[in-house]
């Protein structure tokens, strides 16, 4: 990846259950550079902020896109980290091809809801669904679950977040 492309604005969505797993989702198709590999589909919700959108408004906002869930409870938030995408030769128009990576801040959430209201497969916002599947997972595991460009932060989460998976 080039150096002299920006990174994308991200965020990343830690949602605890009572019980302090985490939900995650399993991707069923690659998005350009954001790929998946055989065995390694699983990552917790995560989107783009729009442009003059405030972080705490798009983690609100990617929830809902991306898992049908409103009922959550604001923990905490961590600072900027980021990840650089894998090689791309894909078609330099895709929407994601002008980053060499993501810029992520992550917000832990406790969800307060039922869990009927969790429902990955409905569009929303004119987005497509990035999952077919969805479960609780223990906040340390799910860094193994993820594609290996993505490791490292998912590691730097799982500690930052630590205090609220107990």
């Amino acid at each position: 990846m080039s150096s002299e492309k920006p990174y994308r604005p991200n965020v990343g969505i830690a949602l605890f259950n009572a019980a302090g797993l985490v939900l995650i989702g399993r991707r069923f198709k690659d998005d350009g550079p954001e790929i998946i590999l055989p065995g390694l589909e699983w990552q917790m919700p995560q989107g783009g902020i729009d442009p003059e959108e405030d972080p705490r408004t798009a983690v609100m906002r990617e929830l809902w896109e991306e898992t049908g869930a409103v009922s959550a409870d604001y923990l905490g938030e961590t600072g900027w980290m980021t990840y650089e995408f894998p090689p791309y030769d894909g078609p330099q128009s895709h929407r994601l091809a002008k980053f060499r990576g993501q810029r992520q801040k992550w917000f832990a959430l406790r969800f307060t809801g039922s869990e009927s209201e969790i429902d990955p497969l409905t569009p929303r916002n004119g987005q497509p669904a990035e999952f077919d599947a969805w479960r609780w997972e223990h906040l340390d595991r799910v860094a193994d679950l993820v594609v290996p460009f993505r490791r490292e932060v998912y590691r730097t989460v799982a500690g930052l977040f630590a205090k609220f998976a107990r």
